[in-house]
């Protein structure tokens, strides 16, 4: 029961609400038990009970750590992140190989493309800032040539 209870407080308050509408409409008690758990458990926020919208902070904080666990553990029990998941063998061994050997090319292409991205966003950076001193060599010469380095009084 408390796992069915977390699952839909990860989809929030929008799912509770859904989950009293069918209640009601399936079994008009069931709706009203619905109802009445959610004002109770403070989930809808107007009890005082739980101090504001999703309870006290350290309560808020409990419910996140939870949510977050749960979510590793899916992702876990899904295969993990993609450097660690071996996906279950089709029982063709060559094809097993073929998609590994596949998978690890994409990896390594997708690490040669993002440092390509890399070195562009750093070559864009260096010819801005290049300009920018260009501009800035060419107005300061400019100052220079016409005698202007004093800055006149009364004006900004």
């Amino acid at each position: 029961m408390t796992e069915m209870v977390g699952r839909i407080d990860d989809y929030g308050r929008p799912a509770w609400i859904a989950l009293m509408v069918v209640a009601f409409i399936l079994f008009w008690p069931l709706g009203l038990a619905t109802l009445a758990f959610l004002l109770w458990s403070g989930r809808m926020g107007c009890g005082a009970r739980h101090g504001g919208m999703w309870g006290s902070g350290e309560d808020r904080r409990a419910r996140f750590e939870q949510k977050i666990e749960r979510m590793r553990e899916r992702f876990e029990a899904w295969g993990g992140s993609s450097r660690e998941r071996s996906f279950p063998s089709t029982g063709n061994r060559a094809f097993d190989e073929y998609r590994a050997d596949t998978l690890k090319r994409l990896e390594d292409e997708a690490k040669d493309f993002y440092s390509f991205l890399e070195r562009l966003r750093m070559a864009k950076d260096k010819a801005e800032f290049d300009q920018f001193m260009a501009d800035r060599r060419t107005q300061a010469t400019g100052q220079e040539l016409s005698g202007n380095n004093q800055p006149t009084p009364g004006k900004n």
